[in-house]
């Protein structure tokens, strides 16, 4: 069997000249089939995916489309669930319910730190919502989900450099009152309630209340303590009023709350490697190489809390017939505290009380206000948007009362010897040290750490459409983007083994074994002036790793013990060499083309750029950049063990060229799309086993191509066939040293993005006992992949073969009732993984979740 390399996928050549490499991405909810005819007619669909409406098909942008019948019958409860349903998107969950990546035709990134925001901007209602935590609610009245592929920064400014996902809901009713009321009953106990309201409560008022509440119990089983994992358990309320005095002045308020509280999520153990002996030496357990047990030894279980909660107000005015003046104010904040089990046993080697808490607030205010309109010749908009965030951190890491053991361990290991028969180096090292016995690595040793991020941004943009005729449009559009962000980082630590500079311990040791003398610094200079080459020589050992040719005396054995200083001292900043801000700014770009062969096929060419400013690592895997450390040390700033690495990763600069055609007919749409997209100075937070690198890789770039399809061949049945092809590769991506010499990635394959996805549908309606039914299923494929970079694929390969399918009628008394099942075939496959945490050889893994099933019950009233 070929075995592909740690840290290496190289990239196949398949792409270049082959016709059967198109991509077909599915369009759920591009059209739903007009029934008043024997003819099937697929209905128009209108989007707002340039700050204006137009038609999906006149649009000259890849953009996928799911409507709120889709949603409802495919069961998609949150925004995650949206990827089974637009195969260029892939949403991942990992560690904690918060930590949600998107991912748009293999670009995405943020999640697992507050200073990394996302290259997928989410925007509701117009507003931006920066971090992925604040766009999980469930949404009981939807009108559809617009994404947008490739770089939107000419648009939609900050942080859109991979793409956008446009939720828009519906505006409240002003005629009558309207509202549904659903009950959702399924496996794992599952349990959820709707209910929305919509009318008038005046002639120029309408007004509109929803509310949801979803529970589930977990599908991943703690058993320690039995607890589950995985659970869902979330509700949230959501007001509009909506008010419209005239026919050219429009307000629409929005304010909503949600609120989530869930045990998640379940990690695996993909393989046991030699600490798992030392787990259980500790009293600790673990469920060994068995990556879809879904249970497994957790010695608490772990904390997440969500609340989001914020208000909207949007204005539209018209000027007159042909100019419309637009504001949307918005005000939002977010609470989310998180305490996870991070070594994933039983085995007490953090606090359960502070193991790895993380609790942060963000704060966040946007203004967009732009102007738009049309002339017989072109149509235009032009604005400007303002970002305004404070992000608070408090986290920290707590060693628990079994770490001193499990330390014990390690350390004979590492020194060539056998637990339970020889002695800890640690304690020879406390007393060799004067040290009192057990100081290393104590129960409540580890960090507290705090930081702030603030961070204000602005924009100007404009965007023009000339049309050239009837059938000709040339768009071009620019904007310029301004970021400032100010960071602090303050970790106070408290890990006494950490702080050790071992070469110059193993020196004074090896002083004091020589000479007799103890190694103060009088000593050492008397020793110096009467015998130099010995001072010398005692210097060579100390720096000198033990090894076959360099066996002890002749070496510092206490080098083998730098691994396990897993905390190590921080330099914390501001500090008199690093400011912790940056400033950048940015101009981007767009130009298409599109022409209309026919009423029914037009053509496009586009190109454009995308922006996303500098993240900052809020955390205590920051460390100084190589340039500063000379600049700390000189100031007094140094300390032991400093190491370089990255405060921040610079911005990313995106690029994307494309070809399209968009058919439509009265029952087909056909939409491709031909495409090369790259990211310069991809944003990169890759887990190490004790850390993330937070690091921008040179050059990632794309080559795919798309083609979105929906045919209705009566006007009862429905077929979809989508699949998608990509050909990515890291360009440039120098990763530095690592065990074993340089690691380069540079022309490797990204990990976690799979070259082919299919997802193919059909739906088939009918009358039945006076309403109207319908039978649907889906498939849903993503071709093997190796699921991140520092896993090797023989350990953690994701392929996807997911079916979903659901069935259910509607009465015309209101009534509806549906049932459905989502990874029906109990598909298994990991979402990511990583080397488990401070055991060195072992890997860790997140399952996907087993099939689902249910009922749902709903009543529409009018």
């Amino acid at each position: 069997m070929n075995r592909t390399p740690l840290f290496v996928r190289k990239r196949t050549a398949r792409f270049a000249g082959s016709a059967t490499l198109l991509c077909l991405v599915l369009t759920s909810g591009i059209a739903t089939t007009a029934m008043a005819q024997d003819d099937a007619v697929l209905e128009e669909i209108v989007v707002v995916s340039q700050k204006r409406e137009q038609t999906l098909q006149s649009l000259p942008v890849a953009v996928s489309v799911v409507s709120q019948s889709a949603l409802d019958e495919a069961q998609v409860l949150d925004i995650k669930d949206l990827q089974s349903l637009v195969p260029s998107l892939r949403v991942s969950q990992l560690q904690a319910s918060g930590n949600t990546t998107f991912i748009i035709r293999g670009f995405g990134n943020g999640a697992n730190n507050a200073g990394i925001e996302p290259s997928v901007a989410v925007y509701i209602d117009g507003v931006y919502r920066s971090r992925a935590a604040a766009a999980l609610a469930d949404f009981p009245n939807l009108e559809r989900i617009e994404v947008i592929k490739g770089p939107q920064s000419t648009l939609f400014g900050k942080n859109a450099s991979a793409g956008v996902i446009n939720v828009v809901t519906a505006k409240p009713n002003t005629d009558e009152t309207t509202g549904s009321v659903s009950v959702t009953a399924g496996d794992y106990s599952q349990l959820i309630l709707k209910g929305d309201i919509s009318g008038p409560l005046s002639d120029t008022v309408g007004f509109s209340l929803s509310g949801s509440y979803n529970q589930r119990d977990g599908y991943y089983e703690n058993l320690t303590t039995g607890g589950e994992l995985n659970e869902i358990n979330r509700s949230g309320v959501r007001g509009q009023l909506l008010f419209t005095p005239s026919d050219r002045f429009e307000a629409r308020f929005i304010a909503d709350f949600d609120t989530l509280d869930e045990a998640c999520c379940g990690v695996a153990n993909i393989q046991n490697g030699p600490t798992g002996a030392a787990i259980g030496l500790v009293g600790g357990a673990l469920v060994p190489n068995a990556p879809f047990a879904y249970e497994g030894f957790y010695d608490f279980d772990p904390t997440n809390e969500i609340d989001n909660s914020g208000f909207s107000l949007q204005l539209d005015y018209d000027l007159n017939d042909n100019v419309t003046l637009t504001s949307i104010t918005a005000l939002r904040e977010q609470d989310r505290f998180d305490n996870v089990d991070v070594d994933f046993t039983s085995a007490r080697l953090i606090s359960d009380d502070t193991g790895n808490l993380t609790d942060t607030q963000i704060d966040t205010l946007t203004q967009e206000i732009r102007l738009s309109g049309s002339t017989d010749t072109f149509e235009w908009v032009v604005g400007g948007f303002y970002f305004d965030e404070e992000v608070d951190q408090r986290s920290g890491i707590i060693y628990g009362d079994a770490f001193r053991g499990y330390a014990d361990i390690l350390t004979i290991l590492a020194t060539g010897g056998t637990p339970g028969v020889d002695p800890s180096p640690l304690a020879a090292l406390e007393a060799g040290l004067g040290l009192p016995g057990g100081l290393f690595f104590a129960e409540g040793q580890g960090n507290t750490e705090f930081a702030t991020l603030d961070n204000t941004a602005t924009s100007l943009f404009g965007q023009v459409d000339f049309n050239l005729g009837d059938r000709a449009t040339v768009t071009l559009g620019v904007a310029y983007v301004e970021d400032e962000k100010d960071a602090t980082l303050n970790i106070t630590g408290s890990d006494a083994f950490s702080a050790l500079d071992l070469q110059e311990v193993g020196f004074g040791l090896a002083f004091q074994t020589v000479t007799g003398l103890p190694p103060t610094p009088d000593n050492i200079n008397t020793i110096a002036m009467m015998n130099p080459a010995l001072i010398g020589q005692l210097q060579t050992v100390s720096m000198t790793a033990c090894s076959a040719a360099a066996p002890p005396p002749n070496c510092n054995e206490l080098l083998a013990l730098t691994p396990l200083q897993f905390l190590p001292p921080i330099v914390n900043y501001p500090n008199a060499v690093e400011s912790g801000s940056s400033d950048d700014d940015d101009t981007t770009w767009t130009v298409r083309f599109a022409y209309d062969l026919t009423d029914q096929v037009n053509v496009y060419a586009s190109a454009g750029t995308g922006f996303k400013a500098t993240s900052w690592n809020l955390s205590r895997d920051s460390r100084p950049f190589a340039s500063d450390i000379a600049a700390l040390e000189n100031a007094g700033l140094g300390v032991n063990n400093l190491v370089a690495g990255t405060r921040f990763a610079g911005p990313e600069e995106s690029t994307l060229y494309e070809i399209g055609l968009k058919s439509r007919f009265d029952n087909v749409i056909l939409n491709v799309a031909v495409f090369d997209q790259e990211i310069e100075g991809f944003q990169q937070n890759l887990f190490v086993g004790t850390g993330f690198v937070l690091a921008n890789a040179g050059k990632q770039s794309t080559t795919g191509i798309e083609l979105d399809m929906l045919w209705a061949p009566t006007a009862n049945l429905e077929l979809s066939f989508s699949s998608m092809f990509l050909d990515p590769e890291y360009d440039s991506f120098p990763l530095g040293n690592g065990p074993d010499g340089p690691v380069d990635l540079s022309g490797t394959a990204p990990a976690g993005i799979s070259e082919t996805s299919i997802t193919t549908s059909a739906r088939y309606g009918f009358d039945l006992l006076n309403g109207r039914g319908f039978v649907r299923g889906e498939y849903y494929y993503e071709s093997d992949v190796q699921v991140i970079e520092n896993v090797s694929s023989d350990l953690a390969s994701r392929e996807v073969s997911t079916i979903n399918a659901s069935a259910g009628i509607r009465w015309d008394n209101g009534f509806e009732a549906t049932i459905w099942a989502r990874n029906l075939n109990d598909d298994e496959y990991l979402q990511s993984a990583f080397p488990s945490v401070a055991q060195d050889g072992s890997f860790s893994g997140y399952p996907n979740i087993p099939r689902t099933w249910g009922i749902t019950l709903r009543y529409f009233f009018d």
